[in-house]
């Protein structure tokens, strides 16, 4: 199993990013994902998930914001960031029981 994180760096507040996750490994489309980040001295924070038939969910902090989607042809998970804040400064991780190695989003 792999999950592989991209797209993270650094933006200004109200800014956008997009992070992708590929997968490998396993039989994606059968899975619910989620997306999960940690900030520095913060426990791990579960932001979104998708179903392997595509209901979401959403936490409070990042509803309205952020959206989840999953291409299952191309076995890659994305999480959409609009409207970024100083507090969404966190290490991104995709993950359903695995994780990936996480990617940097700074945003200041």
């Amino acid at each position: 199993v792999q999950l592989v994180e991209s797209g993270g760096g650094s933006v200004q507040p109200g800014g956008s990013l997009r992070l992708s996750c590929a997968a490998s490994g396993f039989t994606f489309s059968t899975y619910d994902m989620t997306w999960v980040r940690q900030a520095p001295g913060q426990v791990r924070e579960l932001l979104t998930a998708v179903t392997s038939d595509g209901s979401t969910t959403w936490a409070d902090s990042v509803k309205g914001r952020f959206t989840i989607s999953r291409d299952n042809a191309k076995n890659t998970l994305y999480l959409q960031m609009n409207s970024l804040k100083t507090e969404d400064t966190a290490v991104y991780y995709c993950a359903f029981g695995y994780w990936g190695q996480g990617t940097q989003v700074t945003v200041s």
